[in-house]
């Protein structure tokens, strides 16, 4: 059972929030290309399997934000922040706590408001988990996707239209937007062989991310930090 914590709980003062993360977007290596915002990759069949594996998750260098290990300072509460779930059989990679955890800003905050409180947020967080081996990623992540969404919705998360998914040669995702505690969330989903994540995305503008945009970044983001990161 998960723990219960408060409404939009925050872990700093806003004005400690307001100032990011402090990374310059992580190392660079295997920065991902550039793409552009709410642009699809081309859709493509999962390429196979490969055999590399991950040691730990990476920070990307996503164009235009600053990235950094952590939740960005911020997290909802009342346990509406996404997580990973329904893995159950999948053998994970031992990780250091916290490590999975990975926050981006752009340079124009977001703030949200409610009840006379106002905190800035990450325009994203994600959650990664490592595995020796994902034998079936389109398979996996539909099992993720479906558990975890559920989970959510008896926390509070309301589902809102229909899911998308697509696939690449590098990892296929699966997104849905959502309101979370008042606020329109897009959430999406990715897995490949060796890894499955999630990336939560805030309301840039007080309106839901269009879904192809957050699926757009949300392929790059993944792309990115399993470039970063350690490979076996």
């Amino acid at each position: 059972m998960r723990k219960t914590r408060g409404i939009l709980a925050v872990a700093a003062a806003v004005g400690v929030l307001a100032t990011g993360c402090g990374s310059d977007g992580g190392d660079g290596k295997g920065a991902p290309p550039k793409a552009d915002k709410g642009a699809l990759p081309k859709a493509e069949k999962l390429a196979a399997d490969t055999g590399a594996r991950y040691k730990a998750v990476g920070v990307p260098a996503l164009d235009g934000m600053t990235c950094d290990k952590g939740n960005g300072g911020f997290h909802f509460g009342s346990d509406l922040d996404m997580l990973v779930a329904g893995d159950d059989g999948l053998p994970q990679v031992k990780q250091d706590s916290g490590d999975d955890k990975v926050s981006c800003f752009a340079a124009t905050r977001i703030t949200l408001s409610k009840g006379g409180m106002r905190v800035t947020a990450p325009n994203l967080t994600t959650r990664t988990t490592l595995y020796e081996r994902v034998a079936d990623p389109a398979a996996s992540l539909s099992a993720v996707f479906s558990h975890t969404m559920d989970l959510e919705k008896g926390y509070g998360r309301t589902p809102v239209g229909e899911p998308k998914s697509f696939s690449t040669k590098d990892v296929v995702v699966e997104c849905q937007q959502n309101v979370s505690d008042t606020f329109p969330m897009t959430t999406c989903f990715w897995a490949n062989y060796g890894a499955i994540g999630v990336v939560d995305f805030f309301p840039p503008d007080g309106r839901h991310l269009p879904v192809d945009e957050a699926a757009a970044q949300a392929h790059t983001f993944a792309v990115g930090a399993l470039s970063a990161a350690g490979t076996s």
